[in-house]
């Protein structure tokens, strides 16, 4: 029984098909037990995210196809068309892949820390469920190692790679604590979105969230925890922020430079940080000339993303570096593993064959006469001899070869207690 992986992601399928292949956490236990009785699986877990949608499996190389077939018909999708989207991994090249995902080297942003959550949930998702068996728990226990090792290791994650990811960085520089930075989000998009949950990601306490449609407001205001406030408030906002970040949809600037002047005067000089995300521009530029205020636009923030992704692409390649060595010592376990269990069936084998001839003799020879308790005597006699002869002969080439750890680790493994003085048998007088 081998190690697989496949399924679809961002890479291979469209947003619409990833959409139908997906799982709810509330349909995940049922649809892991009915896929490994339905394909055959032993062992399953299944990562759903909105980017990929992938299968961990202990069977043999059949059991991709039957998987593909029975996601096919789960979630009416014709098996022609995810065949054509379709990957998979086995065995080493299976084990790479999960701990590619996990570390974020596979992820549509390079290096982004979600997705070894979304992996862990798939591991205690398949747990519950009772689709966990020995070997993908030797999967995900790897795996985890070398995201930790990665992630200790490289830089793989501290570059900002995204514009949203720049202005919280820049605002860490800015401000002592974020937690005490009242923040401001002009506009209720997509960007904004992503920012705020940077922001709430970094400790920010206060966030207030204005824009023209306020229906849409309240409602990234209840996802994101932030205040919603009507477009008539903005000036107001603007005084009691610290931090502003706009980005929205407007052809022409929708914080002007009288408003700015008018938030400075409130505010007493208070310093302001103002940072406009939008194309075209949401704030008037005029306003950078302003005492007490720092303006910084998207294009000042490309060039910190530009450096976030160098950076992160380089640690990448020391990441890549760290799961090739992963991948080899968890092969390597492996085989270790089945060679210490084929060792193990061999010695019990032998023993059971000797115990077996030496009963056969005993029998024998009380049939024939012989003094029942002198016979097994013999027979205990023969055993001890032929089951200790090579581990004795072990022990006395390490005593005479001098190799005193390799004897104390020897008598550890077999519950003895060396005497005072150590291996060498030097005991004290």
């Amino acid at each position: 029984m081998g190690l697989l992986a496949f399924g679809i992601n961002h890479k291979t399928a469209s947003v619409a098909l990833r959409e139908r292949a997906a799982f709810t956490p509330e349909t995940l236990a049922s649809a892991l037990r009915q896929a490994c009785e339905q394909a055959g699986l032993n062992e399953l877990a299944i990562l759903s995210t909105c980017n990929r949608t992938e299968f961990y499996g202990a069977a043999g190389p059949e059991a991709i196809e039957a998987m593909l077939q029975w996601l096919a018909a789960s979630r009416d999708i014709p098996a022609d068309e995810l065949r054509q989207v379709w990957y998979s991994h086995v065995d080493q090249d299976a084990v790479r892949h999960a701990m590619r995902v996990a570390s974020g080297l596979d992820s549509m942003i390079l290096g982004e820390p979600q997705i070894f959550g979304q992996m862990k949930a798939a591991y205690s998702d398949a747990a519950a469920a009772g689709t966990l068996g020995p070997e993908l728990e030797r999967l995900f226990q790897g795996t985890f190692a070398a995201v930790k090792q990665v992630r200790t290791q490289t830089s793989i994650g501290a570059s900002p790679v995204s514009i949203g990811f720049a202005a919280v960085t820049l605002a860490r520089q800015v401000f002592e604590s974020l937690a005490d930075t009242p923040v401001l989000l002009v506009g209720a998009g997509e960007m904004n979105a992503l920012v705020a949950r940077h922001l709430r990601e970094q400790g920010v306490n206060e966030l207030m969230l204005v824009n023209r449609t306020l229906v849409r407001a309240q409602a990234l205001a209840q996802e994101v925890g932030a205040e919603a406030l009507p477009w008539s408030m903005l000036g107001d906002a603007l005084s009691r922020a610290d931090m502003v970040v706009s980005c929205t949809a407007s052809a022409e600037a929708v914080i002007s430079l009288a408003q700015v002047r008018a938030a400075l005067k409130r505010r007493r000089h208070r310093p302001l940080l103002l940072i406009d995300i939008a194309v075209p521009r949401d704030i008037d530029p005029a306003v950078a000339g302003l005492d007490d205020v720092f303006l910084y636009t998207v294009d000042d923030l490309q060039s910190v993303v530009d450096a976030g992704w160098r950076q992160r692409e380089a640690a990448a390649a020391e990441a890549e570096a760290l799961i090739a060595e992963r991948v080899q010592r968890f092969t390597g376990q492996k085989l270790i593993q089945q060679d210490a269990a084929a060792m193990i069936r061999t010695l019990r084998g032998r023993a059971q064959q000797q115990a077996d001839d030496e009963r056969a003799r005993a029998l024998d020879a009380i049939l024939q006469g012989a003094d029942p308790a002198a016979t097994l005597a013999r027979m205990q006699h023969n055993l001890l001899n032929k089951w200790l002869h090579n581990p004795t002969v072990a022990l006395r080439q390490l005593a005479a070869g001098g190799e005193s750890e390799q004897l104390e680790r020897f008598a550890g493994m077999l519950g003895i207690v060396l005497p005072d003085g150590g291996a060498d048998g030097n005991s004290p007088t």
